[in-house]
């Protein structure tokens, strides 16, 4: 059977952290919605169906991430298992796996996506998880392996014991999951918990329980599985995602002269030979030719400029 992957994005929670009436998948990030990141990088790894669960003001998520993607409702905020739940009547039927991931973490890459897939396909995996790996893990939930490096729990920070806080390889909630195994676990969660709610986490415990495989693999890149809860983190995300699109621009050909006071958004097409002076803002939509010259103290919103102009 060929293998067929569909991607389940989580945006249906409250964000109470971010104290906004905007949703949190709609906030923007260097012009995109924060969402609207993530699905892109799914598409961007080759994924076809992308099925965004929304639930908290869903119709203000849908008009901010738009109508070329698939929805599915949560009307109850009954935990990540839940959410996917909600999410698989709707996933294709030749669709053999599934990546779960959550809405809040735009820095995630296609090929941070792809690296999952292709440890999952090739381990022949139940389940694989994305996870990264720090001195201090935190707050997060630790992956324990066994001997043979296989997953056999997450286990969050608060129930940890001393000797598992010591692991720093944690769990970023980015998954990737046979589908039919996923179906028939998440049908046998409980809600025996604190929270009352159904654990998408805890399908990973099912799963080594019965003798399914349950693999990992390392992001590359920590930075790629950082989720996003208050103003701070999504300013110090929307850095990170500047700096990305400045990098990229600047190998490109275009001469950016200080990075620290240029602000360029996504989908920003600027030709070879161009120079940004410094206090300059490009917003998401505009399009600028070669060899022209924008700035200093320029605010361009959805312009189109065609080459040689200043």
């Amino acid at each position: 059977m060929k293998t067929k992957f569909a991607a389940v994005v989580m945006a249906a929670g409250k964000s109470t952290r971010m104290k906004s009436a905007l949703p949190k998948g709609a906030h923007l990030i260097c012009g995109k919605p924060m969402t609207r990141h993530v699905t892109d990088a799914c598409v961007g790894a080759g994924i076809e169906q992308v099925i965004v669960v929304v639930g908290y003001e869903a119709e203000k998520v849908k008009a901010a991430l738009g109508n070329d993607i698939s929805y599915a409702y949560q009307t109850q905020q009954l935990g990540t298992g839940h959410a996917a739940m909600q999410a698989l009547p709707s996933i294709s039927g030749d669709t053999t796996d599934v990546i779960v991931l959550p809405g809040d973490a735009p820095l995630i890459t296609s090929e941070a996506i792809a690296q999952l897939i292709e440890t999952h396909s090739s381990e022949g995996n139940a389940a694989t998880i994305l996870t990264g790996m720090l001195d201090d893990a935190g707050h997060y939930g630790r992956v324990v392996r066994d001997s043979s490096s296989a997953v056999t729990k997450i286990v969050e920070a608060k129930d940890a014991d001393e000797a598992t806080l010591a692991i720093g390889e944690f769990n970023t909630a980015i998954y990737c999951f046979n589908k039919h195994l996923l179906a028939e676990k998440l049908s046998m969660l409980k809600t025996d918990n604190a929270q009352g709610e159904y654990y998408l986490t805890d399908v990973i415990g099912l799963l080594s329980a019965s003798g399914e495989r349950v693999g990992a693999v390392i992001a590359d890149n920590v930075s790629d599985t950082v989720g996003i809860n208050n103003r701070i983190e999504l300013a110090e995300a929307a850095a990170t995602m500047r700096k990305r699109i400045l990098d990229e621009l600047m190998l490109s050909g275009v001469t950016i002269v200080d990075p620290a006071t240029t602000y360029i958004d996504c989908d920003v097409q600027i030709g070879r030979d161009a120079i940004v002076y410094p206090c300059t803002i490009i917003e998401r939509g505009s399009r600028i030719g070669e060899s022209c010259e924008v700035g200093p103290f320029a605010r361009l919103s959805g312009v189109t400029i065609g080459d040689n102009n200043n």
